[in-house]
């Protein structure tokens, strides 16, 4: 099957293209089919609470890559949006901040807990050992919440459709842990996709809807500035690493 022409993300690992009204995450030959079906039973998981996300449809091989067959949401990203309608970028924030936080009034006990991904990313990160040290004795410190956390929760991963409903997508970080470590990794995000003037209004407007002290959130910065340096990407290596050593 030739999906080249309808390829809608792709990364050296994965590929997301559309197929009519579905939408087909292939996997790299890295990811064993046991990594395949968690990921898919993990987003099933979040389906059940009844947040508005892509149903997962089908767990399949295609053309020798197992691949998450899911609902295709038709509609644009809120990061098109937000490029589109500069002028409405602190409406297009609170809406972002709106739908976080009602992902984070669910919880499933079933998901892997947030801390216990961030250990591993923190030993998987290149900052020193001292600093990985500190790291995850911050981490054992912060409170142990079970609230759904999204893991990469940005514009880019909300889709708008047509008649204004917003639609969750790419859950292949979710777990189970502490909102505000969750709002940390969006921040960061933000910071490096939109500026730091973007960053802190997402940031003042999450901490004002969740009653949260900013400097709570900030105490998480470092913690998950070490676990993306697992992920190599090198164009966030400098930032990331700033942050990391702030501990």
């Amino acid at each position: 099957m030739d999906n080249s022409g309808n390829i809608i993300a792709q990364r050296q690992t994965k590929k997301v293209y559309r197929e009519g009204n579905k939408c087909i995450k292939g996997f790299g030959s890295e990811f064993t089919k046991s990594d395949v079906l968690n990921e898919a039973l993990s987003q099933s998981r979040v389906e059940e609470t009844g947040l508005k996300i892509p149903k997962i449809l089908d767990v399949t091989e295609i053309n020798g890559q197992w691949s998450i067959v899911s609902e295709f949401i038709e509609g644009k990203t809120l990061s098109a949006l937000m490029k589109e309608f500069p002028e409405k970028r602190e409406e297009h924030l609170k809406l972002l901040v709106d739908l976080q936080t009602e992902v984070h009034s669910k919880s499933n006990n079933l998901l892997i807990k947030l801390r216990d991904k961030l250990h591993r990313e923190i030993c998987a990160s290149e900052v020193d050992a001292t600093t990985r040290y500190d790291l995850h004795a911050r981490l054992e410190g912060m409170p142990k919440h079970n609230k759904i956390c999204h893991g990469d929760f940005c514009p880019s991963n909300i889709i708008i459709t047509e008649d204004g409903t917003p639609y969750i997508v790419d859950w292949s970080q979710v777990s189970q842990g502490n909102a505000s470590g969750d709002a940390a990794w969006s921040y960061l995000t933000l910071f490096m996709s939109w500026g730091e003037e973007s960053a802190e209004k997402y940031l003042e407007l999450f901490c004002e809807k969740s009653n949260i002290d900013k400097r709570y959130v900030h105490r998480w910065m470092p913690i998950m500035a070490a676990a993306r340096l697992s992920h190599e990407k090198t164009e966030e290596h400098d930032f990331l690493l700033k942050w990391a050593n702030v501990i």
